[in-house]
């Protein structure tokens, strides 16, 4: 008799704290579709951001925006956490975690840095771990989004189809 391998399911939301740039936030909605995310946020977006949505909507191609919730947040306290999510901010800190050791929990909200900035002391307080990138310099806040959201499904065994 064959043995099923049990596939982890769990659940992930992704989003960004003081995001400045339509487009990028377009690109990392995209991003977070194709992985699988089951919502996006943004926490204090820039005024830019909230009056230009068809720009986010021009670089975000796969339409992602009518599949995947999209919640906006005036501040980290006004987020509704389910209960056992654990929140992963993705920081460059002397004491982040490299992402390639990092083990990620079934149930997580992963919060990026925002463009030209870092995560609020609020938003760092609140976060149960954090993880970092490992390369020289900050990445575009899109493409670390993508980093994390492949880790996460590389490293769980998670299948995307």
């Amino acid at each position: 008799m064959r043995q099923s391998k049990q596939i982890p399911r769990g659940y992930f939301s992704i989003g960004v704290e003081n995001i400045s740039k339509p487009m990028n936030l377009g690109n990392l909605i995209r991003s977070a579709h194709a992985f699988g995310a089951n919502s996006v946020f943004t926490i204090s977006p820039h005024k830019r951001v909230i009056e230009n949505k068809d720009k986010i909507n021009k670089s975000d191609t796969s339409k992602s925006v009518n599949h995947l919730p999209y919640y906006e947040w005036e501040k980290i306290e006004d987020m509704s956490i389910p209960r056992s999510c654990k929140i992963i901010g993705v920081e460059i800190t002397e004491d982040a975690e490299d992402l390639q050791n990092f083990v990620h929990p079934l149930q997580a909200i992963y919060i990026l840095g925002p463009e030209k900035g870092s995560l609020s002391k609020e938003t760092l307080t609140r976060t149960d771990h954090v993880v970092r990138i490992p390369t020289r310099f900050s990445l575009n806040v899109a493409i670390a989004g993508a980093i994390v959201m492949y880790d996460r499904i590389k490293t769980l065994g998670i299948k995307t189809r």
